[in-house]
């Protein structure tokens, strides 16, 4: 990893509390790494006023408070904090869509779902008592975020979920790529923060295809459906490219696993013929409107086609991802570590991985000093600068 004086965001505040970082069982790996680069920088840092009170413990070996989700036979838990948070400026964070992890339920093999984990971030906030100076939740993918809005008489568990966590004394949530951002309402006197990884797939893009040309002429950015419309406009417009939508042609006499059906996907736009395809969205669940765009895509005579999606989860397998590819229709997936990735995916050649750890610790230490993160929410200067340096490093290779 680069050690770079650059990284340095210049920080002189005085910050909030001591920095203590929770990261739970099923995002043990992303904050190891999120550490490194916070022990890191603040090694380096050179601060004016280090000898300050205030600034007590702020250069330390690790982040990590020691804290623990034990489970009983019968399946119940609780929270354990190993070490003193008083006064702590406290991030928790979770990954609940982590399946690999497991515990053992009257005997048997029990993975962990999405509401286990949720219920172990609210056993260690109650595990805290209080003690935290302040609690924010970095929650990547936000816990039953897809049911964000009624259509019959339904429940709306992101909402209250919010809502839960902010009456337990949770002050900001952080989470990335929110499937609906409205579901803020819910809290309108609370921080939350939805985070767009732009920047970091245009990143792994270029690094790892060196014959891109990023011109309204040769490449173009595709929603899959009318809900990731500002995603890709976002995203073409920061690359200077058109943007075009599929929309959903639904059956609403028939209901098949949970849903209407879709009978065919519909096409706005200008020609795609020739051109590279960014379809983007907000995640890969079993994959099929996703492969269903491509192959649209490919009928309209497309060349290339790239998907970025922030999450990753393969709900049905890699299989339909792997026939994708032999059949020409996908020729890469960018996903980002912010949610489990199986061995397995991670050995695809189709695949490619985006490390957000570096993202988040800026995050972290930004705050922390109870600075703007505006400058990191926009990264359209960033992704700017890296087009310019992809082009110019082209004009010097030909």
């Amino acid at each position: 990893m680069s050690t770079q004086k650059d990284e340095l965001r210049n920080l002189d505040t005085i910050p909030v509390g001591s920095l203590g970082m929770i990261a739970l069982d099923g995002c043990r790996y992303l904050g190891e790494k999120i550490d490194h680069y916070l022990v890191k920088w603040r090694t380096e840092r050179e601060m004016e006023h280090a000898d300050n009170l205030a600034f007590t413990g702020y250069k330390r070996d690790s982040y990590l408070v020691k804290a623990d989700v034990p489970r009983f036979g019968s399946g119940e838990g609780k929270a354990i904090i190993r070490e003193s948070v008083r006064g702590h400026d406290l991030y928790i964070l979770v990954d609940v869509c982590n399946y690999s992890l497991t515990y053992s339920h009257f005997g048997a093999v029990n993975h962990m779902s999405p509401d286990d984990h949720y219920q172990d971030l609210k056993r260690v906030i109650a595990a805290l008592g209080g003690k935290a100076r302040r609690i924010t939740v970095i929650m990547p993918f936000l816990y039953e975020s897809r049911q964000h809005k009624r259509s019959a008489r339904e429940s709306l568990d992101c909402a209250i979920a919010l809502q839960e966590l902010v009456s337990m004394g949770v002050e900001n949530i952080i989470t990335f790529d929110a499937h609906d951002p409205r579901v803020q309402n819910a809290i309108p006197l609370s921080g939350f923060e939805t985070v767009q990884p732009a920047y970091q797939f245009t990143k792994a893009l270029c690094k790892n295809i060196k014959d891109l040309q990023i011109d309204a002429g040769h490449m173009m950015v595709i929603s899959p459906d009318e809900g990731a419309m500002s995603r890709a406009i976002y995203m073409a417009n920061v690359l200077g490219l058109d943007v075009g939508m599929f929309y959903k042609r639904r059956d609403y006499s028939r209901i098949e696993n949970g849903r209407n059906p879709i009978v065919a996907h519909e096409f706005l736009g200008t020609d795609v013929e020739g051109k590279d395809m960014i379809i983007v969205d907000d995640m890969i669940a079993s994959g099929d409107s996703m492969i269903e765009v491509a192959r649209e895509l490919k009928k309209r005579k497309a060349n290339r086609i790239f998907c970025f999606t922030t999450f990753g989860l393969f709900t049905s397998g890699l299989e339909r991802f792997d026939n994708a590819v032999k059949e020409g229709l996908i020729t890469r997936v960018l996903s980002t570590n912010l949610v489990y990735q199986s061995p397995e995916l991670l050995e695809r050649d189709w695949y490619i991985s985006c490390d957000m750890s570096k993202y988040i610790a800026y995050l972290i230490d930004t705050l922390n000093h109870d600075t703007s993160i505006s400058d990191l929410l926009n990264p359209s200067e960033r992704i700017q600068t890296l087009i310019a340096k992809y082009k110019k490093e082209q004009e010097e290779n030909k």
